[in-house]
């Protein structure tokens, strides 16, 4: 099967980028597959893991660059993409797997069964050797997001990368909040986050940066390069729409000491945000 010819129907394409547009579909992917390559240096042989694969966006760029050695898992809340990529990804491709996660999310998958701070991933300790979320952390509070990086860590072997989106609150992202320049004005701060609407709060959330950084240091994993800022803000110089943030693990945690910092006990449940009218979050 030739890559052209996988493309999902309209509706799937839709899900995946919010727009009916396959060029923009097939772009985003080909986007990725260029980080994954030069900036993570991705090898053919790798064992990948993509969480939140949605029909397979970034998957189908990777059917060309993975060889028989390496090998792709995709997981995601959304059963008809799965069903898709299962049946036109997986089936030609026996390397390629993917599998639903029945996770809750009051956005995307508000019936869901599994808490996102409860989640684990069907997958044995050091068994990647690099993890990507793509527009994930953007559509998840604290709990959540606390719990998916220690599973991803858990997954990785030493010396493994992991590539994230944010939406990053930092001093560089409020200059152009505050001259209302940026896609998101995040006005709703609560914990470490802040989000676009406190009635459907994973829609869009956005992160203390230094937060972030210190969750890295925490669970061993350091910065692989700097932080590099999106174009979300308003600064037509961003290298993607989101901000990228490339991590490798430089030792397994210890994860007694690896004590939650990042948000109260049961807080993803009773999230109490108010508004922020600096638009800047103090780390916790």
């Amino acid at each position: 099967m030739r890559l052209e010819e996988l493309l999902p129907p309209p509706e799937l394409v839709s899900y995946a980028s919010g727009s009916y547009d396959e060029e923009l579909f097939r772009a985003t992917g080909c986007e990725f597959f260029n980080y994954f390559r030069d900036l993570c240096r991705l090898r053919p042989s790798a064992r990948v893991l993509d969480l939140g694969c949605g029909c397979g966006r970034m998957a189908i760029p990777l059917v060309g660059h993975l060889d028989r050695t390496g090998s792709y898992e995709g997981i995601d809340i959304h059963s008809p993409s799965i069903e898709w990529a299962t049946e036109n990804i997986a089936a030609n491709f026996p390397n390629f797997r993917f599998q639903r996660a029945d996770v809750s999310n009051s956005t995307y998958n508000p019936q869901g069964k599994v808490p996102q701070h409860r989640y684990r991933l069907p997958f044995p300790d050091r068994s990647f050797d690099f993890a990507f979320m793509t527009s994930v952390f953007t559509h998840m509070l604290p709990s959540g997001l606390e719990n998916y990086f220690r599973e991803v860590v858990r997954v990785l072997r030493v010396g493994g990368r992991a590539l994230m989106t944010f939406f990053l609150l930092n001093e560089r992202s409020a200059k152009f909040i505050h001259a209302r320049k940026s896609e998101f004005q995040f006005p709703f701060r609560w914990d470490i986050c802040a989000v676009q609407s406190a009635e459907h709060p994973e829609h869009v959330v956005g992160y203390n940066e230094m937060a972030i950084k210190r969750m890295c240091r925490s669970y061993g994993m350091r910065l692989h390069g700097p932080i590099i800022p999106g174009r979300w803000t308003g600064n037509p110089d961003g290298m993607s729409f989101q901000d990228l943030v490339i991590t490798q693990k430089t030792r397994i945690a210890n994860w007694k000491l690896a004590i939650r910092r990042l948000a109260p006990p049961l807080a993803a449940d009773r999230p109490q945000f108010v508004t922020d009218e600096a638009y800047m979050l103090k780390a916790a």
